[in-house]
């Protein structure tokens, strides 16, 4: 087990009921969608098996049977046995691991987990039905015969899936049961007694006509992928969780996933420009306590998860580079700085060195120069990249901007959690994808309003700040872009998903669809429409339910596994673009060095197979908006923020 530094704390018992509630909506799914001919299939397989058996001259299930169906009242106690002995004892163990060994409790579950997974997936591709359904094999259905209760011989669960032979659950949590206690040293005499239930439970499930011996065998097959994945993907501090993870999986040449920060400086009373060599050394004095800034990805492979390893030899050229937009001796302009960061935001970082770059931009305007502070999506999501750039201008994180954040209580958090799960399974899908080009070319653009200005439109309209973000947005849209459009837009809009912590970087925001009307109709009514629309980011229901999934639930699967959950539910398929408003810095940030900070501008990635994305950052009084397009979708980002100003005067009049 892996060795934890600090102390150790247990997952929350609600998400863990959650997580089984995740479990058994597998088991529902598989059950309503069956391959076809799945009982026909089913019986082939059984004949199949025994046949292999009777070749080997090992088919003894059948005298077995035969004896205990005449036993009586033994023939009750193993119908029992075999109905609730296997659950119980799980159930116990994970309870005890959870109470006695929090340390080791994860590894045990994730285990036991891919136990039930390993098993789902064949019981989907590989129906087996037991001896006791085969016509004319002889066996006698002792279960049935007892009406045993707590199994297909009562009411109770008479429609559970009896196709599920291999391999045999019973076995596999039995012995799953004795091998974590072989692991977690559960004292000789609880072992011994474990290992005598596997043993019991075997001669149960031939001796009732539920299983063939190759199914146990099947089950110990099952158990030993199932702990070696979770020993593989245990925990440890360098392994990037699975949220993180996720914008690894996804990237594509054409949709880089780094996210960054616009940062606009004042050079007016400094009487020079800011340097690369500044930079450096800023950041050179943060490096010991900021990890994200010293570590490279590890190559992973099918069964390793990402991991982190140190790389102490910083190549600075490359990380903190310098760009001097004049022109004969003349700034270049905003339009220069767009350019640039349009460039920047299409390449994507080199996975052989720290996912990181922070390039010192001069000649941009008379007493204007600027910093593109990029980070890849893996290492933090936007607001994780602000506090790292906050940290580097010596000023508080993001954690007093956003305030004590309630929570409701557990029983709330698990109620939504659920909800926010059948909320997700059954949210609307685009109409259609959008015009993309399938490069990486981008156009990008910056807007600066008032943002107490942009308040007072929302509550004059009875809407919110991100109402008038998204549906500014769907008017330039339908004003400006090439080819078919919805007649809804689909997008999606990040929420805070997690506790605010000091320096929190990684990802702890989650995404909620919302629908945008295109059509034509006054912008006013366009706004009171997505107004009502936007009540599901209020809820946190689906807020809580994708964090789950991307957070837990992600964690359990190898990477080939995760790489393609990832690219299947994210990017075009899903949504037709990203709406993001992020809260800022409530405070004047002081200065880098000389130059104090005028403002910062956000950053953000276009999602593969979407062609845009529109974000804005809260900035000491700035309403900080970018834009990034894909010009085969919207060629000129300036008009696309052009067409959002002219929105925003149609909702003051």
């Amino acid at each position: 087990m892996p060795h934890r530094l600090g102390p150790v704390t247990r997952p929350r018992w609600w998400g863990e009921l959650l997580g089984g509630l995740v479990l058994f909506g597998v088991y529902l799914l598989i059950e309503a969608k069956p391959l076809p001919s799945r009982e026909a299939r089913a019986l082939d397989h059984g004949d199949a098996i025994l046949a292999f058996e009777r070749f080997l001259h090992l088919d003894f299930e059948l005298p077995m049977n035969t004896w205990l169906a005449g036993q009586g009242w033994l023939r009750t106690a193993a119908n029992y046995e075999y109905a609730i002995t296997y659950i119980a004892s799980a159930l116990i163990l994970l309870v005890w691991v959870y109470a006695r060994h929090p340390g080791q409790y994860r590894q045990v579950r994730n285990s036991f987990a891919w136990v039930n997974l390993l098993a789902l997936a064949c019981f989907w591709l590989f129906p087996v039905a037991p001896p006791r359904m085969l016509a004319g094999a002889g066996f006698v259905d002792t279960v049935r015969l007892g009406h045993t209760w707590g199994s297909w011989g009562s009411p109770m669960v008479e429609n559970a899936n009896q196709l599920a032979a291999m391999p045999s659950l019973h076995v596999g949590w039995a012995l799953w049961v004795s091998v974590v206690l072989a692991r977690i040293s559960g004292g000789r005499v609880v072992q011994a007694v474990s290992a005598v239930h596997v043993l019991v439970t075997l001669a149960v499930i031939l001796a009732t006509g539920n299983h063939y011996w190759l199914d146990a065998a099947g089950a110990v097959v099952v158990v030993w992928a199932a702990v070696m994945i979770a020993d593989v993907a245990r925990r440890d501090s360098d392994r990037i969780p699975a949220s993180d993870a996720f914008f690894l999986h996804v990237e594509t040449p054409a949709a880089p996933q780094h996210v960054g920060g616009l940062i606009m400086l004042d050079t007016s009373k400094a009487g020079t420009v800011p340097t690369a060599e500044l930079a450096r050394a800023k950041i050179a004095a943060k490096l010991a306590g900021r990890p994200e800034f010293r570590k490279k990805l590890a190559p992973p492979t099918r069964w390793r998860p990402w991991r982190w390893v140190e790389h102490t030899d910083l190549d600075w050229n490359w990380h903190v580079p310098a760009f001097d937009l004049s022109r004969d001796g003349r700034p270049g302009g905003m339009s220069a700085l767009h350019a640039l960061v349009a460039d920047l935001a299409g390449q994507q970082l080199p996975r052989d060195r720290p996912l990181w770059r922070f390039c010192v931009v001069t000649g941009v305007e008379e007493d204007t120069a600027a910093v593109v502070s990029l980070v890849h999506h893996s290492v933090a999501d936007g607001i994780g990249t602000i506090n790292l750039m906050l940290d580097l201008f010596d000023s508080p994180d993001l954690t007093s901007a956003l305030g004590e954040v309630r929570r409701p209580g557990r029983l709330k958090q698990l109620a939504a959690g659920v909800a926010g799960i059948a909320q997700l399974a059954t949210d609307a899908r685009p109409e259609g994808q959008l015009v993309t080009s399938g490069t990486a070319s981008r156009a990008f653009s910056s807007l600066q309003l008032d943002l107490d200005d942009v308040r007072e439109i929302a509550r004059r309209r009875d809407a919110r700040v991100t109402d008038v973000l998204l549906a500014g947005t769907a008017a330039a849209v339908r004003r400006l872009a090439t080819g078919p459009l919805p007649s809804k837009l689909l997008a999606s809009v990040p929420l805070m998903a997690a506790e605010p912590r000091a320096g929190m970087a990684g990802n702890v925001t989650a995404a909620v669809m919302v629908e945008v009307p295109l059509g034509d109709m006054p912008e006013t009514e366009r706004l009171a429409a997505v107004a009502k629309a936007s009540a599901r980011l209020r809820t946190g229901t689906r807020a809580i339910a994708s964090r789950f999934v991307q957070h837990t639930v992600a964690n359990l699967m190898p990477p080939w596994f995760h790489s393609w959950f990832a690219r299947t539910v994210y990017g075009g398929r899903f949504f037709n673009g990203t709406v993001s408003n992020m809260p800022g810095a409530t405070w004047q940030v002081v200065a880098f060095g000389d130059f104090p900070l005028r403002t910062a501008f956000p950053i953000i990635p276009i999602a593969p197979g979407t062609p845009f994305v529109v974000g804005v950052l809260g900035w000491h009084g700035s309403f900080s908006m970018t834009v990034a397009t894909d010009p085969a979708f919207v060629a000129d980002a300036d008009a696309f923020l052009g067409e959002f100003r002219k929105t925003l005067d149609e909702y003051r009049r």
